[in-house]
């Protein structure tokens, strides 16, 4: 089913704010609330400081998102303390037309894996550019134990992949984990329950960033002629 609502073309700065705003409907008062990683995100991080007192604080997915939760004054949980959540609201990279999504290029995959299988709900929300027909043209995030590192890369390249070491400042990236991030590229992921049971096996693999388990119901979806909601 796809709805939409159509206001004057806006800029991606713009339509990141107006699908923030949306997903404020998808917020269940007087509960814990599921809060993402990234820059679409911290719109909605921003929106949510107008209901902070109808809710009860939010569980994150981020050091970042924390900080940004705790400056706004929204009350942060620790994901041990709680049973579930409602809801999940965070971004992707990629998804596709079932929900499926690409996951990780702000670094915080595992976090947000974690929080996504706490929550009854996943919603996405995305600019129109992440919807894609397959997975996989979005370098492919995998955190992994940093002994494990070459080895897995040398297993993507047997799967014709191409696979490197995410760095900082020229340095491996670390995760908030304390690992790090191998992207892959090259990849065409046509069955992403399968891809991402198999890789998850894969020794020294901590989170692989295919989001099918923890697939979207929701996507809230900011395209030219404003938000489009896509339920899967």
């Amino acid at each position: 089913m796809t709805t939409s609502t159509s206001p004057a073309a806006l800029s991606q700065d713009q339509l990141k704010t107006l699908v923030g705003q949306a997903a404020l409907q998808y917020v269940v008062p007087g509960e814990i609330v599921g809060v993402g990683t990234g820059s679409t995100v911290n719109k909605f991080i921003d929106a949510l400081a107008s209901m902070k007192d109808q809710i009860k604080g939010a569980v994150s997915s981020s050091v970042a998102s924390t900080e940004r939760l705790l400056a706004l004054g929204i009350k942060v949980f620790d994901a041990n303390e709680v049973d579930a959540l409602s809801v999940y609201i965070d971004g992707a990279d990629e998804i596709d037309g079932k929900g499926n999504m690409v996951k990780g290029g702000g670094a915080a995959l595992t976090r947000e894996k974690i929080v996504a299988a706490l929550s009854k709900q996943f919603v996405c929300i995305a600019d129109e550019s992440k919807l894609v027909t397959t997975l996989g043209k979005f370098p492919l995030p995998v955190e992994v134990i940093p002994m494990a590192t070459k080895r897995v890369i040398a297993q993507f390249v047997a799967r014709g992949g191409s696979a490197k070491v995410r760095l900082k400042d020229g340095q491996p990236l670390v995760t908030d984990n304390g690992q790090h991030i191998v992207d892959v590229t090259g990849l065409q992921i046509t069955d992403p329950l399968a891809f991402e049971a198999e890789i998850s096996q894969w020794p020294g693999v901590v989170t692989v960033g295919v989001f099918a388990y923890q697939r979207a119901q929701v996507c809230l979806l900011g395209t030219a002629s404003g938000v489009k909601t896509l339920t899967f």
